[in-house]
C-alpha cells in the first residue's frame, strides 16, 4: 500500500517555526528565480545538495510565490526563511497573495490518483496525471505539487490563507568511514 501524503493545513505545524532560520526577500521578477534560489541553496552544505534536487524544489517554490502567489507584481515580495544542516532542510515561502484556495481539491484529486496507482488501474489514471486548475496556463505542468509532496518527506504545510508554505527534508546521512567485515 502506497503511503498517503497530503499537503497539511496547521499555523502550528514545526516546519512553520521561524526561529533562528535565515530570512532573504525578494521581489516577484520572473527572470530572478534562478539568481533567488542560488542565493538560498549556497548555505546547504555539500551533504545535502544532491544532483540539482534541492535547487529545483525550492526553485518551483519560489516560481509559485512570484507567479501563482503574488502574479508577478514586482512591488511585492516573495519572504522565505530557511536552514540547512547535514541531514535536514527546511524552508518557509511566504507571497502577498490571495492564497493557494484549492488545497482540499488538490488532496482529494492526489487521494484518486494514489486509489489508481494502488489498484494499477492505468486508465483510470489518465484522468489524474496533472492538476490544473482554470487559472493555471500552458507553461503550468499540473506536477509540481505532487513532486513536492515526495521530495519533502517532512511535509507540506500551508497556513490558513494558504499564502505561506513550509516544508522539510531529512537526508540519510552519508557513511564516509571505511567499512571493515
Amino acid at each position: 500500500m502506497m503511503n498517503m501524503k497530503q499537503i497539511e493545513i496547521d499555523e502550528s505545524h514545526p516546519l512553520m517555526d521561524k526561529e533562528n532560520l535565515f530570512y532573504k526577500e525578494f521581489p516577484s521578477d520572473f527572470r530572478q528565480i534562478r539568481y533567488f534560489t542560488l542565493l538560498i541553496v549556497q548555505k546547504a552544505p555539500p551533504e545535502i545538495r544532491e544532483i540539482n534536487l534541492l535547487e529545483q524544489q525550492i526553485s518551483e517554490l519560489i516560481k509559485n510565490a512570484v507567479k501563482h502567489g503574488n502574479l508577478q507584481d514586482p512591488a511585492k515580495l516573495v519572504k522565505v526563511w530557511y536552514t540547512f544542516s547535514e541531514d535536514q532542510a527546511r524552508i518557509i515561502i511566504e507571497d502577498e497573495g490571495e492564497g493557494f484556495n484549492a488545497i482540499q481539491e488538490w488532496n482529494d484529486f492526489n487521494t484518486k490518483r494514489n486509489d489508481c496507482l494502488n489498484k494499477e488501474d492505468y486508465e483510470a489514471l489518465s484522468e489524474f496525471v496533472s492538476y490544473r486548475t482554470e487559472k493555471s496556463d500552458d507553461n503550468d505542468g499540473g506536477n509540481a505539487m505532487f513532486a513536492a509532496l515526495e521530495y519533502w518527506n517532512k511535509g507540506v504545510v500551508f497556513t490558513q490563507k494558504a499564502n505561506c508554505v513550509a516544508v522539510g527534508k531529512t537526508f540519510p546521512r552519508k557513511n564516509m568511514g571505511i567499512q571493515l567485515d
